[in-house]
């Protein structure tokens, strides 16, 4: 079996991410392709879209959000993702049984005793005339009624686990601030959330499955968990494996893939990227040394934005009063110096408007 060395996978995420070049793709298409950004910071989407994408207009990803084309939702790992409408409508009801347990993981004292299907039932009738409401408002719906967890807990388990919702714009627009309101996701939409496949089998995972890979592969299982949270998905390999090619890695895990996805050649080049906070490209894998080292592991968890050179995690970046500051974690070349400032004057245009190109190296 075919051994894929670090930097054979460091090139293949890349490729898969959009970011060993900037694609040519409709917005839309891209965030399909991507499986999702994740957007628990609003402007995000916008810098990880900007990395990715040829003459990205952040008014398009607006405009696709307005129109319910994409949606912001708790999806996988339970954390807030900007997704496209089929695939939230698609993937939810896979993920209900991984949003609950993990909300319970969070607050297992406060819902000792509580009946979850009765609390997401009364809960779906309190919110179903559609009216936006923040998690404490929701919450304050039911909390005559279940007083025991507090309003906190009770709207933040309501509304990111027992009851599918879309935050709604203005938060996550283009250069917009504004705090959380949620409705069900069947109102913001239009229709009801696909219902699990009847007769047992797993339709949504083997679809999971193949998406990932094509995002993300060569990949472990081990990595696709990591990356959705679902621990259910064994079976689905199985019904897809033959589907399937396999290679090992450095450390002899068996790594499975696609088998017409690009995996290009390890002497690649691969230009400077800004990278925005918890950008996938970094948390969709379990072992992530394939783009970072494990000293500095810990920065994508922290929501740090990283700058990769040569496709790997080699410095962090802040903004402030239109200045790209980039905080170098090792030592630069004079050629990478120079290539991380010509991209960080280029970032620095696009979030100040085209105002400013400065940047500061540290």
């Amino acid at each position: 079996m075919t051994t894929l060395d670090t930097r054979a996978l460091n090139r293949a995420t890349l490729a898969r991410q959009l970011l060993l070049d900037r694609a040519d793709l409709p917005v839309l298409d891209a965030v399909g392709h991507l499986c999702g950004l994740q957007a628990q910071q609003p402007q995000e989407p916008f810098v990880g879209l900007w990395s990715r994408l040829s003459a990205f207009d952040p008014v398009l990803l607006s405009d696709l959000v307005v129109q319910r084309r994409l949606v912001r939702t708790h999806l996988m790992r339970r954390t807030v993702h900007l997704m496209t409408a089929a695939d939230v409508l698609a993937w939810r009801a896979r993920h209900d049984a991984m949003l609950r347990q993990r909300a319970l993981g969070a607050y297992r004292r406060e819902f000792a005793g509580i009946d979850l299907d009765e609390l997401a039932a009364a809960a779906r009738a309190a919110v179903a005339d559609g009216e936006p409401r923040s998690m404490a408002e929701v919450a304050a719906l039911l909390e005559q009624r279940w007083p025991a967890p507090g309003r906190r807990a009770l709207g933040e388990v309501v509304a990111a686990a027992l009851v599918p919702m879309a935050q709604l714009p203005p938060r996550g627009l283009w250069r917009q601030q504004a705090g959380v309101r949620n409705v069900p996701l069947s109102r913001w939409l239009g229709r009801e959330i696909d219902p699990l496949a009847a007769d047992g089998s797993d339709p949504v995972g083997e679809a999971l499955v193949r998406r990932y890979l094509a995002a993300f592969g060569p990949a472990t299982t081990t990595d696709l968990r990591a990356w959705c949270g679902l621990a259910g998905l064994p079976a689905a390999v199985a019904a897809v494996r033959a589907e399937l090619v396999t290679f090992r890695d450095e450390r002899g895990r068996e790594l499975l893939d696609l088998p017409d996805a690009p995996r290009p050649d390890p002497d690649t080049p691969a230009p400077v990227r800004f990278l925005p906070a918890f950008d996938n490209a970094l948390l969709g894998y379990q072992d992530r040394g394939r783009i970072v080292d494990d000293a500095h592991r810990g920065l994508s968890i922290a929501g740090a934005r990283v700058v990769l050179v040569d496709g790997r995690v080699a410095a962090t970046w802040t903004v402030e009063a239109d200045t790209v500051t980039v905080t170098a974690l090792r030592r630069l070349s004079p050629a990478d110096r120079t290539h991380v400032v010509e991209e960080g004057g280029e970032i620095a245009l696009f979030l100040s408007g085209q105002e400013s190109d400065r940047v500061c190296l540290e």
